[in-house]
């Protein structure tokens, strides 16, 4: 997500935590420049509206550039390792 310099990680984190259906969740600051700041944000629960939670980032000036993984189901099962993670290890 790119999002401007305000507001700051905690208080996106905080409007998005209060969020019905949210139950946990983790933002990361991984580069800043003199206008925008990129994170990534990491949403878990069992109920999460993404029109609400993209209606909040929309709210604090940020956009969504990519949803990069999703679990669902009855049982989560644990990511499986691929050759491509290899290339995106400098992301992480």
């Amino acid at each position: 997500m790119l999002k401007p310099h305000q507001p700051t990680i905690l208080d996106l984190a905080v409007k998005l935590g209060d969020l019905e259906g949210v139950e946990g969740i983790d933002v990361v600051l991984n580069e800043i420049d003199s206008k925008v700041e990129t994170i990534k944000i990491t949403l878990e629960g069992s109920h999460i509206n993404y029109d609400e939670v993209a209606a909040v980032i929309q709210e604090s000036g940020g956009s969504i550039h990519s949803i990069d993984k999703v679990s669902t189901g009855r049982a989560l099962i644990e990511e499986a390792n691929t050759p491509q993670d290899a290339s995106a290890r400098w992301m992480r």
